[in-house]
């Protein structure tokens, strides 16, 4: 086993609850094992800090996972993984949820979402993929599904030495695979879709329009498969646009509205700043605007090139409101922390001549809840502003 000792000071934010150990904390490495083996992890005093993957190859060269001296094996892993599952039952998810969240659920690099009867699962740090066999065991035991299908094709692996892979791990998936959200009946790709397969981090705030959508004209942008455009349809909205540059996206909003017998929902394939600028020149005005973009910024070095592209896209909605009109915004990214997204928000309200009410402050779902150590785990900021 190998044992890393860090550098004088450098624990204090290990001890604090933070999971990632820097390689550039360690002062030495002892022992020799296998990389995303099991190490030992200790203060410059020799003192025993805790227990994670190891990693030569990533600049996070540790990935906490116990902070006591216990035994890693499938017991342990048997054990987190069902805890991580009841606490989403006792939240009261039943179809389809975040059952694992990786280091926020003490399993660093495990990504579980459930949808009915499929899991998708993501293996994002050595320590999961070298594992992989005895994860897809345990979630055999655990959920008896019909599918585990994994969904590794991010780039995030490739700091971890590892190659983007997707593919079936166990049964078969389901083709047309159809969940329950909210009352609403939504068919998923998971093969191919965002994500594992769907947002499901958003599924309380779709829930949330409820107090905003009856009899409202209604623009979703940035709509992907339609989620938020279903929700207003069912909470009463009068008419919905949704709009999205992928025609893949648009057919998905266009099968689910039909499945859910929604018929005001317009699918229309645009560039979202181009299409708002040409709203603002013809006088278009919507009582409610859903604003869920990509992640504008993916790294501390185009924070300020992404805070800009949520300003400018954030100030042409707000000028699109009729009064009383409601802007529904998101930000997914967590390199714009929550005091950014805020100052942002306010400046787009000056530059676009108003002076709105923050009426809620939301973030991702409860199955998606963070650390409070590790602000890396609240990436989904979303407020609702009322002119």
């Amino acid at each position: 086993m190998y044992t890393v000792t860090l550098k004088k000071g450098e624990e204090k934010r290990i001890l604090a609850g933070h999971p990632w150990v820097y390689a550039n904390e360690v002062s030495k490495i002892d022992g020799k094992d296998v990389q995303g083996s099991v190490c030992r992890v200790l203060g410059s005093d020799g003192r025993f800090i805790g227990l994670g993957f190891i990693n030569h190859l990533s600049k996070i060269i540790v990935r906490i996972l116990s902070r006591s001296d216990v035994e890693i094996d499938r017991a342990f892993f048997f054990h987190r993984i069902k805890a991580a599952n009841d606490f989403r039952v006792s939240l009261g998810y039943e179809n389809s949820y975040r059952a694992v969240f990786g280091e926020n659920d003490f399993i660093p690099g495990l990504i579980v979402d459930k949808y009915d009867g499929v899991l998708s699962v993501q293996f994002l740090s050595l320590g999961t993929d070298a594992r992989k066999d005895m994860f897809v065991d345990i979630l055999r035991e655990i959920f008896s599904p019909e599918c585990i299908y994994e969904r590794s094709d991010v780039s995030v692996r490739e700091k971890e030495g590892l190659k983007p892979v997707k593919g079936v791990l166990f049964g078969s998936l389901p083709s047309g695979h159809i969940i329950t959200e909210n009352g609403i009946k939504i068919k998923i790709d998971v093969e191919n879709g965002q994500k594992t397969g769907y947002f499901l981090d958003q599924r309380e705030n779709r829930a949330a329009l409820k107090n905003y959508a009856e009899n409202a004209k209604v623009l979703d942008l940035f709509c992907n498969q339609g989620g938020f455009s279903l929700a207003a349809a069912k909470f009463g909205a009068s008419g919905i646009t949704a709009v999205d540059i992928s025609e893949t996206a648009l057919r998905a909003v266009s099968e689910n509205a039909a499945l859910n017998g929604f018929k005001n929902i317009r699918a229309l394939s645009a560039d979202v700043f181009e299409l708002l600028r040409t709203y603002k020149k013809s006088g278009e005005k919507f009582d409610l605007i859903i604003l869920d973009p990509p992640a504008f910024t993916k790294s501390k070095d185009t924070v300020k090139e992404g805070r800009k592209g949520y300003l400018d896209i954030n100030t042409l909605a707000l000028k699109l409101l009729n009064p009383n009109g409601i802007l529904f915004t998101c930000s997914c990214s967590q390199h714009l922390p929550l005091a950014m997204f805020l100052d942002m928000l306010k400046e787009s309200a000056v530059r676009a001549g108003q002076n709105p009410r923050l009426v809620e402050l939301r973030m991702q779902g409860k199955d998606h809840s963070p650390l409070l150590t590790a602000g890396e785990g609240l990436y989904l900021k979303a407020a609702v502003l009322r002119v």
